[in-house]
């Protein structure tokens, strides 16, 4: 039963109590100099148990890097995400701060102390990644609330002035910069919109030459201690992608000049007889860029290339996003909006073919009359 009592000393000792969710009774308790203050803390509790903001005081002496330790293991993540959601805890600056004494001036804090050297697409990164274990703790009964909510973060720069979109002639100099070997990766991602770990994860079986079809089945990225770690494509976008014979001709080439390796006969091969991993690719595509005497882009870029000229040929957003594995409409159009004809393009188009129609009308009796 939750009280006040009165101790011998005269102080006042307020007593809430309640049962957890295996229905063991629990309290908790705090010692005041007066009455009224004992009291108003008791209905607090009350209040806060009635209304859901209850936090248990017996976990919310916790930091947030031991929540994180013990919540952290449950989560069903890619490894990825393990390496992304770890370093963003470490790299916090309130990690060691008690999660009852958290305030959002830490959050505010940190998100002014990332500005400086971190770029803000990094920044919301860093802060999502914290927000979802703050959250996980409310959800928990650790926390009241969650104090990133509401602050403010560095804006980031649209996608139209971000994004950096090479051109046929950098595409066309870079591949013929390449080695033999490295020209048909570029081809995948140019072409086929193919991620790095995706290009990297090809297998000869991927490749259906007759129909002109590419599939994407799986990635490889570097793991801690090995290697690299084969797995299913980002947020499970396997897919079908359907390739000109260009570049279907372009790998048949590289099949039987440069062959395939290992019994899952991978189209590229980087030390140890694995796949090549990120590192193993960056080293080539830098080497490569500046063989070819462009300016610098990334290799991600090639994807870039693929997107837009997709958009340019009149595909619409199911199509693009199908081609390029993303999984939601949504992040398509987050992502290359700014790529598709706008109301003001189709206007002008209307206009010019009406124009065009008006002058080919009047100049045909000028013409006929010519010919009499």
């Amino acid at each position: 039963m939750s009280d006040v009592y009165k101790r011998p000393d005269g102080k006042y000792r307020a007593r809430f109590e309640w049962r957890d969710d295996e229905d063991r009774r629990r309290e908790s308790t705090k010692v005041f100099r007066l009455k009224s203050d004992a009291q108003n803390w008791l209905d607090d509790q009350r209040v806060a148990w009635r209304t859901g903001g209850w936090v248990d005081p017996n976990v919310s002496v916790a930091t947030l890097q031991q929540f994180f330790d013990q919540w952290a293991p449950r989560q069903v993540w890619e490894p990825t995400t393990v390496t992304a959601m770890t370093l963003a805890v470490s790299k916090c600056t309130f990690r060691l701060v008690r999660l009852d004494k958290l305030r959002r001036s830490h959050v505010e804090h940190w998100v002014k102390s990332m500005t400086a050297d971190l770029a803000a697409s990094t920044v919301h990164t860093r802060v999502n990644n914290v927000r979802s274990v703050l959250r996980a703790a409310v959800r928990d009964k650790y926390l009241a609330a969650d104090p990133s909510e509401g602050v403010v973060l560095p804006r980031r720069r649209r996608a139209a002035q971000a994004m950096r979109i090479p051109t046929p002639g950098e595409i066309g100099a870079v591949i013929d910069a390449a080695d033999d070997w490295f020209k048909t990766y570029i081809r995948l991602c140019a072409f086929a919109g193919l991620r790095l770990g995706e290009a990297s994860g090809i297998q000869l079986s991927d490749v259906a030459f007759l129909e002109r079809r590419l599939q994407v089945r799986r990635q490889v990225q570097r793991a801690v201690g090995q290697e690299v770690r084969v797995s299913p494509p980002k947020y499970g976008s396997e897919r079908d992608i359907y390739v000109p014979s260009e570049l279907t001709e372009a790998i048949s080439t590289h099949v039987s000049e440069i062959g395939v390796r290992g019994a899952e006969q991978w189209l590229f091969i980087g030390s140890g007889g694995n796949p090549p991993h990120g590192n193993t690719i960056h080293y080539w595509w830098t080497k490569t860029v500046a063989a070819a005497g462009v300016e610098p882009f990334k290799l991600h870029d090639c994807r870039h290339f693929f997107a837009s000229g997709l958009i340019a040929e009149g595909c619409d957003v199911v199509t693009v996003q199908r081609a390029l594995g993303h999984h939601s409409a949504t992040v398509t159009l987050s992502t290359y909006a700014h790529l598709w004809p706008n109301a003001e393009d189709r206007t002008r188009a209307a206009t010019s073919s009406r124009m065009r129609q008006v002058s080919d009308a009047n100049a045909a009796p000028v013409r006929h009359a010519d010919a009499e």
